[in-house]
């Protein structure tokens, strides 16, 4: 069984969602990617950070060309700063994992800056994405 830190009601950290739909995290799309590992490392990087982020799925976030899609979405407290979620696409690598996970340990969108490569996969969110912004 996982357990996760308990937060202070309403605060709540950076957290990135993970698509996991029809496109996104399917081999037959994307053959070259390990899509399981991918999800084990982001997972595991979230237990390992005391709280700092959190990592959720989502069936289908929408962007599938542009598959494989993880919104890192803002902290409470960058969100008060006018934070808003930042969308990525084609996260098919180690490096893009990597980029995602060193940009959230530094604190995530409002808080730090992304790294050049990472800014170059950022997407424009599709109309209608609800709950993810």
């Amino acid at each position: 069984m996982t357990t996760y830190p308990i937060r202070a009601f309403g605060a709540r950290p950076c957290t990135l969602v993970v698509c996991r739909g029809c496109c996104c995290g399917d081999a037959r799309k994307n053959p070259g990617t390990d899509h399981a590992g991918q999800l084990a490392r982001l997972r595991d990087a979230a237990a390992a950070s005391g709280g700092r982020f959190a990592v959720r799925t989502s069936d289908c976030l929408g962007p599938c060309g542009q598959a494989n899609v993880i919104v890192v979405q803002p902290s409470t407290e960058a969100r008060r700063r006018g934070a808003r979620a930042a969308w990525i696409g084609w996260a098919l690598d180690d490096d893009a994992t990597d980029d995602v996970l060193g940009w959230v340990a530094a604190g995530g969108p409002g808080i730090a800056e992304p790294p050049a490569t990472l800014t170059l996969q950022m997407i424009p969110p599709p109309s209608g994405a609800v709950g993810v912004r």
